[in-house]
């Protein structure tokens, strides 16, 4: 069979599973074993009688996956329709940053590990020849089994959250510019005090062996993305549930809730011996008497980026003539 011949029958079209057919060969009986819808074959470089592989219907899923990425597999009288027609050297689903980098599409990943590894190869090659800089590859839980695929590739581990992991790839020469993970963590804590002038504690279920007993205001840390005050009123919402004076505690970490005198929560030893508690708690009681004008904060938009974000900065109300600063 001449290479021109083959090249002719299997121009891509739009429907799956159907191909135009311009003569007969000994392979007109063959029907391919997944859909052809991206390649375009308009020369046979790469096509060999070697990287024509036929299998016998009812051949092993094992045999079909250890085919190469130019491999064209078919089916001898068969029942399947669909063609591997050079799936794996196609490009790994992807969208380009705004950096000048590619994020790959987690939810368009292939599930074979051969494929995959075959593709990613390409893509990188790919990118780099566009002089694209970083590749985010995202592998959820459900695909773990193309991470060391990844890593042979030369993808490094980015971080890893509850489901998936995060791994990067950066092209250029030189040391990669890709932002590290995050590495803190902002603490919050609501200071609630009621009309009987007492403030919102809660004794937590687990704690260090120094801080058992202690009654504190309700504090946690903020969820990614969220904004500072929107994170404190959740934090206290979350843990006594209080949207008046009514307690609802939550007994996952809370152990127990109540409404404490203020003078008695400020002459606690673990209160009045902490430098770090005390402050807080000072600043929280000038803030209540008005001697305290705090930071507020305040929604703007910024041209950068184009979004919504919250500068939290100091304003002099009409009452905070002596306002004491940060």
């Amino acid at each position: 069979m001449e290479c021109s011949h083959f090249c002719s029958k299997f121009m891509p079209i739009s429907e799956p599973a159907r191909m135009e057919t311009t003569c007969s060969t000994q392979f007109s009986s063959f029907r391919p074993l997944v859909d052809v819808k991206h390649p375009k074959f308009t020369s046979c470089k790469g096509i060999s009688p070697n990287n024509i592989h036929v299998l016998k219907k009812g051949s092993s899923s094992v045999e079909q996956q250890k085919l190469g990425a130019a491999d064209l597999v078919y089916e001898i009288s068969g029942t399947n329709s669909r063609s591997l027609l050079s799936r794996n050297s196609r490009i790994l689903d992807a969208f380009d940053d705004e950096y000048g980098g590619v994020i790959v599409d987690s939810e368009r990943l292939p599930a074979n590990k051969y494929v995959f590894a075959s593709m990613l190869r390409f893509s990188v090659s790919h990118w780099k020849a566009k002089e694209k800089k970083g590749i985010w590859l995202k592998l959820p839980a459900e695909k773990s089994d193309l991470v060391p695929v990844a890593i042979k590739e030369g993808f490094e581990y980015h971080h890893a959250e509850k489901g998936y992991v995060m791994l990067t790839y950066w092209l250029p020469e030189g040391p990669s510019m890709l932002p590290g993970n995050a590495s803190h963590q902002v603490g919050v804590g609501g200071f609630v005090i009621n009309d009987n002038n007492e403030v919102l504690v809660v004794r937590e279920k687990y704690s260090a062996p120094a801080f058992v007993g202690l009654w504190k205001i309700p504090t946690g840390f903020i969820a990614e993305s969220e904004e500072i005050y929107t994170g404190a009123v959740r934090e206290v919402k979350e843990e006594t549930g209080p949207q008046s004076t009514r307690i609802m505690v939550d007994d996952n970490e809370i152990e127990a809730a109540k409404w404490m005198p203020l003078v008695e929560f400020v002459e606690q030893p673990l209160i009045k011996e902490d430098s770090m508690f005390k402050k807080v708690i000072d600043i929280c009681i000038a803030r209540l008497g008005k001697r305290y004008c705090g930071l507020s904060v305040h929604r703007l938009a910024s041209r950068f980026d184009g979004k919504i974000s919250s500068l939290y900065y100091n304003v002099v109300d009409s009452y905070d003539t002596n306002c004491i600063g940060n």
